[in-house]
């Protein structure tokens, strides 16, 4: 099987756009990804990036899991340039996105090969991994991607329209606090987590705060149900309002 395709298939790309932002061609998408997931193994031993070390567990676990969250990051985006009245095409060029600790750019990579009209900043703290990161974007010729070495907490105020982030590290009150200080005001941020019961335990410790937040369900195909392990494993995407 090759779970590559019908993931992509499963989760909706074959319909061109999600919430009138196009994603590019199934074909042209697979093509793509099969690249970055060959680049992916072989970097990863020299770069220690992922926790997957063959083509298919890293078209799964990486991916697809990356891409369950693009018709809800799409719908986001789409709310956002709502907002400001502008035409959805127009609006989509004008939005700024952030991958959060971006390490292989995983959410960010397949989000942005995936919506070429978004713009992307994969923001990473330690230099080879950013060397990686600029690696891929040539390869793979994202003209919407910029690579920024950088921390979090060092990133200017108000700069972003949407933050995304994966297998980063806990939501506290600091970290939630220079999150939501890079973000525009009426800005999200949407992480990636697993288990409902470890989300719920993050947020109520974040209750003084008050934030504003959603937890959506992703479904990963090939990992969050029938999977040929038998194994089962639960993901969600956690959105923030600024």
């Amino acid at each position: 099987m090759n779970f590559l395709h019908e993931g992509l298939v499963q989760l909706g790309f074959e319909k061109g756009s999600f919430c009138g932002i196009k994603t590019l061609p199934l074909p042209e998408l697979e093509e793509k990804l099969d690249l970055y997931i060959k680049t992916l193994l072989e970097f990863n031993e020299k770069f220690d990036l992922i926790n997957t070390d063959t083509y298919d567990q890293t078209a799964v676990r990486q991916i697809l899991d990356s891409l369950s969250g693009a018709e809800k990051v799409a719908s986001l985006c789409a709310g956002l340039i709502e907002k400001t009245g502008t035409d959805l095409s127009f609006g989509c060029q004008n939005l700024l996105l952030a991958d959060i600790g971006s390490g292989a750019g995983l959410p960010g990579i397949p989000l942005a090969v995936a919506f070429p009209s978004l713009n992307f900043t994969l923001v990473e703290r330690m230099s080879k991994r950013c060397s990686f990161l600029l690696t891929c974007a040539q390869k793979l010729d994202l003209q919407n991607v910029t690579v920024e070495e950088n921390q979090a907490e060092r990133l200017e105020q108000n700069r972003f329209d949407l933050c995304v982030f994966r297998a980063f590290r806990p939501l506290d009150k600091k970290m939630l606090k220079v999150l939501r200080r890079i973000l525009k005001q009426g800005g999200k941020l949407a992480a990636y987590k697993a288990r409902s019961e470890k989300i719920q335990e993050e947020m109520s410790a974040l209750e003084a705060f008050a934030p504003k937040y959603a937890v959506e369900k992703l479904t990963v195909p090939f990992l969050t149900e029938n999977t040929a392990e038998g194994e089962e494993r639960e993901r969600n995407l956690v959105v923030i309002e600024k």
